[in-house]
């Protein structure tokens, strides 16, 4: 498996990786996202940006992130450890289902944590939402430690807000 950063031409493939990983989730029950998100303009806004990255597998895209430096406005109201200001960001992080459980998502977010090494950052910030007790554990497994909630979008549970010291 190789990580890299996305081009344009690879929007339609990173559209089906979420759709895969949308199926995966509405099976399991968890409502995170859905049809309308993650959706292409989103994702394009991410590939312009050139902050997408994807894995892929047998030329195949099996999971992909964003790493920025955009944080929501609610997430001003977290108390982060990181008082520096001195992080990245982590989106949209999600494996093809098929691809679940094999360790892609952890190699994504190792990735992202050694950008934060390589720019000389300090941490990582990011939110799940509170339904989704599978990615909660992932992140926790991984030494992120929940640091407060937000509301992200109507009609939605609440989303919390993760942080991790990168050492």
């Amino acid at each position: 498996m190789i990580i890299r950063k996305a081009n344009k031409t690879d929007l339609d493939n990173i559209m089906l990786m979420y759709k895969s990983c949308v199926k995966g989730m509405i099976a399991n029950d968890i409502d995170q996202w859905d049809e309308t998100y993650p959706n292409d303009g989103v994702i394009m806004e991410d590939l312009i940006a050139q902050t997408y990255f994807v894995a892929i597998k047998n030329n195949v895209i099996i999971g992909g992130i964003n790493i920025d430096l955009d944080q929501d406005k609610t997430y001003l109201d977290i108390n982060w450890e990181d008082t520096s200001n001195s992080f990245l960001v982590v989106h949209r992080l999600a494996v093809k289902e098929e691809f679940w459980k094999k360790k892609i998502g952890k190699k994504l977010m190792i990735f992202a944590e050694n950008m934060v090494i390589e720019k000389g950052l300090k941490s990582i910030r990011l939110d799940t939402y509170s339904g989704n007790p599978k990615a909660m554990e992932f992140y926790r497994r991984l030494g992120y430690r929940e640091l407060g909630s937000i509301n992200l979008k109507p009609n939605k549970n609440e989303y919390y807000c993760f942080e991790k010291i990168i050492k």
